[in-house]
């Protein structure tokens, strides 16, 4: 009998990814193509729609070849919440003012509404308690609404479709304008099972929008993983190299895929403190270029400054929080590569004969345990160095987008080792962010009791322990590296009805691989840490009402 499998498509914020995953979860094998970001103007983030289809297309072939089509039962797609805007015939709709066509994605880091989230948070409209009392500019609503107030002959008079960049595929794929729910509760304020609050919309100037049963922005909605349409077109099958008729399963923003590829995992035999408990007790980070910290409950729970209650956006059935970070992996990267030094590490990668690989990375992670002394832990170097980490705003729990960031205790000093400790320190402060988004969700009832890290971010060991020592939580990591794309194939896996339920997809196809323990000679250290970090957070939002006020 022939092997089944199914297709996993991952587009994060600057590649596109597919994976060929058996029915027992495991990656056979994996593509990566990159699509352009660009940046017209400072906050402004846009990609092309045809770009990523075309890339979406390229490396399903290849992740297929050598299998028998009929081998592929089923497809899912997961991507980043970003807004793609088609005409009436389904054509590329320009979202910049210099109006190229196919730069038609806002992209969800993309913070040009910021004023109109704050005016729609300023209504106090029902519909906030959902996202945390605030509106965030990367949701939906205000970036429809910027597009009306600055670009509505060029745009918003063409436009008859808007769709966040998940459903945007599976209707490629499908045909289907079906949404799914994980999209629209989680980012456009659909509740169910009430649906649309035709209130709200008109409440913000976006009365338009509820005409024809909600067409421009769906009307139709799903679980995740539920069957769209007659699965792949004929034009997505040639194009994607798969059977037509092929099941694809309703998609999930790309963090929320991630969360689906950990949050179930069996971890008999672990010794964790969720072995014999639900997995309410369990919260899931997906750490990439952001972050998000993904937590179920059996009850709504309202957690200020978080995401949510979303019922069924993630697990079918059971309430979902998001936390989130709006830059982690951008973070380091911007804090490492900007630093006097940085030419100097490139150098000392480049002429290492250590196993590097020529990741900075390893490389700074090696040359802080040669600065530690001697059974010293490498925490420890960074106790008179500390981060405030919301360079692009804060996502949780102060759902503040204006937050600054911040940096305490430098020298003139900028020597690779000053290098060294600014990345120890902006990794500790990310993980005392975490921490905050703990101690929130804790607040409102949530009972974690142990992380499971997935993503980019994952993978780098000092990250995953920091993350530890500062929570106090162990940290379990996926027996499949890429499980955002595990995660994704969970849903056509679904789809497929192999599986009958994605409660039963998730336990068969989920593992956890590694458990990462903290530290407990660090307890003081943290909690020292996490004083200063709050302080930090008190200085920064003091400073910005004096200026406000002046």
């Amino acid at each position: 009998m022939a092997e089944v499998f199914f297709v996993g498509v991952d587009v994060g914020t600057a590649s596109v990814r597919a994976a060929l995953v058996t029915r027992e979860g495991l990656i056979k094998s994996t593509a990566e193509k990159p699509i352009s970001i660009w940046e017209p103007q400072s906050d402004h983030y846009v990609q092309s729609s045809n770009e990523i289809w075309e890339k979406c297309c390229a490396v399903v072939k290849e992740v297929t070849r050598g299998v028998e089509r009929s081998q592929v039962q089923g497809l899912g797609f997961d991507a980043t919440c970003s807004l793609v805007v088609l005409d009436q015939s389904f054509q590329p709709v320009p979202v910049t003012h210099e109006g190229d066509n196919q730069k038609n994605v806002v992209m969800w880091m993309d913070h040009r509404a910021s004023e109109q989230a704050a005016r729609i948070t300023n209504t106090g409209h029902r519909v906030l308690s959902r996202v945390g009392g605030v509106m965030s500019p990367e949701m939906q609503p205000p970036k429809l609404l910027w597009l009306k107030e600055n670009l509505k002959e060029s745009c918003w008079n063409k436009a008859a479709h808007f769709f966040d960049l998940p459903d945007f595929l599976s209707w490629k794929a499908t045909g289907s304008l079906t949404r799914s729910l994980c999209t629209l509760v989680c980012k456009w304020t659909f509740c169910p099972p009430e649906g649309w609050d035709v209130g709200f919309w008109s409440s913000i100037g976006l009365a338009d929008l509820t005409e024809s049963n909600f067409s421009k922005i769906g009307s139709a909605t799903c679980s995740p993983g539920s069957p769209l349409g007659d699965g792949l077109t004929q034009e997505a099958a040639a194009e994607l190299g798969l059977e037509p008729g092929t099941a694809v399963g309703a998609s999930l923003i790309d963090a929320h895929a991630g969360g689906l590829g950990v949050i179930g995992a069996d971890v008999k035999g672990f010794q964790l403190p969720c072995e014999d408990l639900p997995i309410t007790t369990r919260m899931a980070v997906i750490c990439g270029t952001s972050s998000c910290h993904m937590a179920v409950s059996e009850k709504p729970l309202f957690v200020p400054g978080v995401w949510g209650p979303c019922l069924s956006a993630m697990v079918p059935g059971l309430w979902l929080n998001e936390g989130g970070q709006s830059a982690t992996g951008q973070l380091i990267d911007h804090m490492v590569k900007g630093h006097a030094s940085y030419r100097q590490l490139l150098q000392k990668v480049h002429q290492s004969v250590s196993p590097t690989g020529g990741n900075i990375y390893c490389y700074l992670n090696q040359h802080l345990d040669s600065m530690a002394n001697s059974g010293s832990a490498v925490d420890l170097l960074a106790s008179s160095l500390h981060v405030w980490p919301d360079f692009h705003g804060n996502r949780s729990p102060l759902a503040d987008p204006n937050m600054k960031g911040m940096v305490i205790g430098l020298s003139l000093s900028q020597t690779l080792d000053d290098l060294a400790l600014l990345y120890l320190a902006t990794v500790q402060a990310l993980a005392l962010g975490t921490l905050h988004i703990l101690e929130a969700m804790k607040e409102s009832g949530h009972d974690i009791r142990t992380l499971f890290l997935c993503g980019g971010l994952s993978k780098n060991p000092l990250f995953v322990q920091i993350h530890s020592n500062a929570t106090g939580l162990p940290v379990v990591l996926p027996d499949q590296t890429e499980a955002v794309l595990v995660g994704a194939s969970i849903l056509g896996a679904c789809a497929s009805q192999n599986n009958t339920t994605i409660h039963e997809a998730m336990a068969r196809m989920a593992r956890a691989g590694k458990v990462v323990q903290p530290d407990q000679r660090l307890v003081s250290f943290y909690q020292k840490k996490y004083k200063v970090f709050m302080r930090l957070m008190d200085h920064q939002r003091e400073y910005q009402t004096i200026m406000s006020q002046s």
